[in-house]
């Protein structure tokens, strides 16, 4: 009589599952997996274009727009069903100044300047100016998604593709040849002759087997939520914090682990206030399981908060959570390994490139992994190490000169990965160390990557060179004609 176990062995053969039956097994990070063997599939290239951007943040999109109007075809795959990454899905409605430190220079204008003055017109964005060095404007992430979707239909040459995952790309050598997706309409291929990668996780450069790192110790994610109530708390309870209420362990416990607290405005929402108040350690969501997990650990996390300030602080009112982020704001998993890795002291001494590519003022902004709160540098010197509730603690990184830099740079060499050819990275898995990164990683600056790496790319398919081989000082020259501040 056949044992079970040959009967089961001889199901999965014939269901085309040998591979599983016979005990093949990869490495993986979870240790020795069982695999399966897919049959062999034809995969149709369904368009071909000059530039593939992958990722349809803010940093994608203007990436594809740029190249665009120098007249590009393009294509542009996004994961989730609308554009703006962070700025939309994770509900991150504020983008930081575009002056110096001095509120007096403009250092980042181009498409970042553009969508907001558009939004503006639509009463859908509140621009500070100078009157804030933190903040140049907050905006309704709806909105955006709305006007993004109209900057890119507004470009002919621009092919979008929402709802698409990318799951591997075609190369060699360096070269990459095809994106592969997977849609509703199944897996699909795309023929470029350079691409972006601006998934923020590093995701093409890792398929394709670019090199890329990881630090040991990864800034936790966020995760956002957009809260009905607080303004009637505020009127109600004199003098209240919001960071001492929700980090307050007599009510709250273990709750939260504390991190920093801060608040936008819901333009044209009233009585809806953004907060960002929570943290999620350890987590690195490049990993599926990992994502998984520290986006249910985000929401119960909004939820503490909701509950915490409904039960303690009620104003006549409910408080209330009246909406959740797509995804988790992630701050740090993959970088790129590029020709050039920007150090914090090349930051915070504002060291000039001759090949640069973005200006930023934000200060180095480090979210401790490690433990609570988190530590400011700033280019005048000074250092601030803050945790929720509890009273700053101010010191110095450097001492006192009568002469302090107003704004850093970031260098096109750091976004070419090492022994590329055609492919470039624009956002947050630029190569950076852990101090560097704490303050480029932020929106204004990726933006301004995303435009310079697809000016390089038409400069490469123009000329017929490598994207490490072209002439940056045309680069900063077009861009600087594209409307980009180019010092």
């Amino acid at each position: 009589m056949e044992s079970a176990g040959n009967t089961r062995r001889d199901f999965l053969i014939g269901m085309g599952l040998g591979a599983l039956a016979g005990g093949t097994r990869i490495e993986a990070a979870g240790g020795s997996l069982p695999v399966i063997q897919e049959k062999p599939r034809q995969t149709p290239v369904v368009y071909e274009c000059d530039l593939c951007v992958v990722g349809g943040s803010s940093t994608g999109v203007f990436a594809a727009i740029r190249a665009a109007r120098l007249g590009a075809k393009v294509a542009l795959i996004e994961n989730n069903g609308f554009f703006g990454g962070v700025a939309t899905a994770a509900k991150v409605n504020i983008w930081h100044s575009r002056f110096d430190t001095t509120g007096d220079k403009e250092i980042i204008g181009g498409l970042t300047v553009e969508l907001i003055e558009r939004l503006v017109k639509r009463g859908a964005a509140r621009v500070y100016e100078k009157s804030n060095p933190s903040r140049y404007a907050v905006f309704n992430s709806a909105e955006m998604v709305m006007e993004l979707d109209r900057m890119v239909e507004e470009h002919r040459s621009i092919h979008p593709f929402l709802h698409a995952l990318f799951v591997d790309g075609v190369a060699e050598a360096g070269r990459m040849s095809h994106a592969i997706i997977e849609d509703k309409s199944g897996r699909r291929a795309i023929k470029a002759w350079c691409f972006i990668d601006a998934t923020g996780d590093a995701d093409v450069l890792a398929r394709i087997g670019l090199p890329v790192r990881k630090d040991h110790l990864l800034q936790p994610p966020t995760m956002c939520a957009l809260i009905a109530g607080l303004e009637e708390v505020r009127k109600a309870n004199p003098g209240f914090d919001l960071a001492k209420a929700i980090y307050d362990r007599e009510r709250f416990a273990d709750a939260l682990t504390p991190g920093f607290v801060w608040t936008a405005e819901s333009v044209g929402f009233p009585g809806v206030t953004m907060v960002a108040g929570t943290r999620v350690w350890g987590a690195d969501c490049s990993d599926a399981d990992q994502l998984t997990r520290a986006s249910i650990e985000g929401r119960r996390q909004v939820r503490a908060i909701r509950d915490v300030l409904h039960d303690n602080f009620q104003a006549g009112g409910s408080v209330s959570v009246g909406a959740l982020p797509a995804r988790i704001g992630v701050r740090e998993t993959r970088h790129a390994v590029c020709l050039h890795r920007l150090s914090e002291m090349e930051v915070l001494e504002a060291v000039h490139f001759d090949d640069a590519i973005a200006n930023g003022s934000y200060r180095v902004d480090v979210h401790h992994p490690d433990k609570e709160g988190l530590t400011f540098r700033y280019l005048d010197g000074r250092e601030v190490y803050s945790v929720p509730g509890r009273k700053q603690v101010e010191g110095r990184w450097r001492e006192r000169r009568d002469m302090s830099p107003t704004f850093y740079q970031v260098p096109y060499r750091s976004i070419v990965p090492k022994g590329s050819a055609n492919v470039l990275c624009a956002g947050r898995m630029v190569d950076a160390d852990r101090g560097a990164f704490g303050a480029v990683r932020v929106m204004v600056n990726c933006n301004q990557m995303g435009e310079a790496a697809a000016v390089a790319c038409y400069l490469a398919l123009e000329t017929g060179s490598g994207v490490a081989e072209i002439d940056t000082q045309r680069l900063r020259r077009m861009l600087a004609a594209g409307g980009s501040v180019v010092i």
